[in-house]
């Protein structure tokens, strides 16, 4: 079955208000956008509400837990993993938010933009800076919800107090820092494209480290460090993540959906569905049939 017959895979795409253009939002859990290695243009602040989880960013691992903040830049390659009970806020912006302020003060952009070199993408909850910046994330997250007259500007203003804020009191000492070579970012994001673009194909190891001109034990060693685990594991759950999307759609039969997938025996796929997901596709189609009955 040729998988341009269904809904393909969608690149990544923060959708942001015209007018203002932010949003602030609540997740309970790793959603499965967030359990994949994606980028986007947007600036992203994540505050840890609750819980404990693991955070890779451009190869780097970070533990967190309740109090903890992340800056995350345009581009950069990150995806999180649940501890327990995660809680997590959601500040997503474009870049031109802030853009007249560079005119008057062109470090304000520092933070995100030189994470790895002088600052860091993680700000624990023991750093000094963390209550004040707690502080400023929950002002904006009150007036988000609120949407009183001026909102937008007191957001606007908490925000760039914020990045002031982690300017002044987060910089990293002399010789912490630790920054994966663009290119290193580039060719993961250019196989990660070829992934999603062609699920189906039968991929080899071989083939995808072609595709970046590097050979298979350089491409498996640098993809781990990016996504947290190999390849040829992370090609099965981009598939099975995309088998999940089409059970919704109610529309294939399992064995279409296996095809569709990239899976070319449906006991394999039955099997790494059960062990990943935690049910038969069967059990969950039915389920997902029988919610949409009620």
């Amino acid at each position: 079955m040729n998988r341009s017959t269904v809904a393909p895979i969608q690149p990544d795409h923060i959708s942001l208000p015209v007018h203002f253009p932010l949003t602030i939002s609540s997740s309970t859990g790793v959603t499965p956008s967030f359990q994949r290695l994606h980028w986007h243009r947007a600036l992203e602040i994540n505050w840890i509400a609750g819980g404990s989880g693991i955070y890779l960013i451009n190869g780097q691992e970070f533990q967190f837990e309740r109090g903890d903040l992340f800056l995350i830049d345009s581009h950069d390659l990150h995806r999180a993993f649940e501890g327990k009970n995660l809680e997590m806020v959601i500040v997503m912006f474009d870049p031109t938010l802030l853009a007249p302020e560079q005119r008057y003060d062109p470090d304000i952009m520092q933070p995100f933009r030189q994470t790895g070199v002088c600052f860091s993408n993680h700000i624990s909850h023991t750093h000094p800076a963390s209550p004040t910046l707690r502080g400023y994330i929950e002002t904006m997250m009150l007036e988000y919800s609120s949407a009183s007259p001026s909102h937008a500007s007191v957001i606007r203003g908490h925000l760039l107090l914020f990045l002031a804020e982690v300017n002044r009191k987060c910089r990293l000492n002399p010789g912490d820092s630790r920054r994966t070579k663009a290119k290193h970012l580039d060719q993961i994001r250019q196989v990660i494209r070829m992934m999603d673009a062609e699920l189906a194909r039968p991929w080899t190891l071989k083939e995808l480290a072609e595709l970046v001109h590097l050979s298979p034990s350089r491409f498996s060693a640098l993809f781990s460090q990016m996504a947290g685990t190999s390849p040829m594991n992370y090609l099965v759950q981009l598939r099975l993540d995309y088998a999940v999307s089409l059970l919704e759609q109610g529309d294939l039969s399992i064995l279409e959906i296996a095809e569709a997938s990239g899976f070319r025996n449906l006991s394999n796929f039955n099997r790494l569905f059960l062990h990943h997901i935690g049910m038969p596709p069967s059990t969950l189609k039915k389920r997902l049939l029988g919610e949409e009955k009620q």
